[in-house]
């Protein structure tokens, strides 16, 4: 489990974008807080949360959430949200202009990378990621496949020279 270095509190994770990380070449990570409704919450404690086609933009000089799907919480009287709606991340100004400056680059996009509990708050970690094309994912592949071969080859030496 993972710490925050700050206050010692552990990092739950609630949601990973197994997808970002196969699109996207990950340039920089920023940590968001995320702009929610009370069911929004009671609905990620649920596991209700789905950030695979989430991502960023930069509108206004603020940073908007797109994508990211919440369900809807069931026990919610009259007061229910929007399952697909965008969402204010929450960032300080020097970032938003970090981010601002690296969108207008051609290529580079702010996919979401991970969400989670940090302490009592939601956050959102933000990659910026410049896009890979089919060549670059067959490459991550096949390097990915050599290695699983590597070590599967390591442990059975391990293995028959332990004895």
């Amino acid at each position: 489990m993972n710490r925050d270095p700050k206050t010692t509190a552990p990092l739950k994770e609630i949601a990973t974008n197994r997808k970002a990380p196969r699109d996207f070449h990950i340039l920089e990570k920023y940590e968001a807080g995320v702009e929610l409704r009370g069911t929004e919450v009671k609905s990620i404690r649920l596991g209700k949360l789905n950030i695979s086609d989430a991502f960023a933009r930069v509108e206004r000089g603020q940073v908007w959430l797109y994508g990211c799907d919440i369900q809807q919480y069931e026990k919610a009287s009259h007061e229910t949200h929007e399952p697909r709606r965008s969402r204010r991340l929450l960032l300080h100004k020097n970032e938003i202009m970090k981010l601002l400056a690296a969108t207008q680059q051609k290529g580079l996009a702010l996919p979401v990378l991970r969400a989670y509990w940090k302490g009592p708050r939601i956050k959102m970690e933000l990659g910026v990621g410049k896009g890979k094309n089919k060549g670059d994912q067959r490459q991550d592949l096949k390097a990915k496949a050599e290695n699983r071969e590597a070590a599967r080859v390591v442990a059975s030496f391990n293995d028959r020279h332990r004895h």
